[in-house]
């Protein structure tokens, strides 16, 4: 299949070829939009921020590079570099995971957009530049706007998941019977051990929300704003 890059046939016949202008566009072009994407990550205070962006798709962008001029004028074909990196930018994005005293797990997004970051970085060392820009807008968006849609479905759900902290242990079943009488179904209770010597009850609580009239009318940041002005309730928030 003879595909046509768009941006490439603009740029001129160099820019698919590997050379010292060719291997300055593509560098320079990978560490910019990495540059921003850890930008974007950094101002939320992720582990993984501006630094580590640039360094990931700098060295796949290098390492296509690499693969490319090796492979030249060679009957074999194996992009041996590529797939080492790939496969050491998956260790890393694993790493970027965290499990908090909430039961989370932590920096999903992050480690994705680490792998994905990675990825434009191999377009654009293979050259194909058009893929590259597109591939790194749909990035931008899902990671800048999507995050607004994705709260508003979350906080529209049937269900979801709380933290609670409680006094005492003994008002658990309190807790239960109010619940109840909300009309909202428990479908998981599980104590925090991370909790156990400060002196609080704490468990993660799953939620589904079985009432029409509350489906209709309350968001779970209501739901949740109610339950907190109960007494016994030291703390509660809403899992993401």
């Amino acid at each position: 299949m003879d595909i046509k890059d768009p941006i490439a046939l603009f740029l001129g016949a160099w820019s698919t070829e590997l050379n010292v202008y060719s291997v300055l566009l593509r560098t320079l072009v990978a560490v910019i939009f990495s540059a921003i994407l850890g930008c974007e990550r950094a101002t939320k205070r992720h582990a993984a921020g501006l630094r580590t962006f640039m360094l990931v798709s700098l060295a796949t962008s290098m390492a296509v590079m690499l693969d490319t001029f090796i492979c030249e004028g060679n009957s074999w074909n194996i992009p041996i570099i590529s797939a080492a990196t790939m496969i050491g930018i998956a260790i890393i994005s694993s790493n970027t995971l965290i499990f908090s005293s909430k039961n989370q797990i932590k920096g999903l997004t992050t480690s994705v957009g680490l792998w994905a970051s990675g990825i434009i970085g191999i377009a654009l060392g293979a050259g194909f530049y058009t893929a590259a820009v597109i591939a790194y807008f749909a990035l931008i968006v899902c990671l800048s706007f999507f995050p607004k849609l994705e709260f508003y479905l979350k906080n529209r759900s049937n269900h979801f998941e709380i933290h609670l902290e409680l006094k005492n242990k003994t008002n658990l079943q309190d807790f239960v019977t109010t619940i109840r009488k909300l009309n909202l179904k428990i479908d998981d209770i599980e104590a925090n051990p991370a909790y156990i010597n400060s002196g609080l009850s704490v468990f993660t609580v799953a939620l589904t929300i079985r009432s029409e009239e509350l489906k209709k009318y309350k968001t779970h940041k209501e739901i949740i704003e109610a339950l907190s002005t109960l007494d016994y309730v030291y703390h509660i928030e809403e899992l993401n």
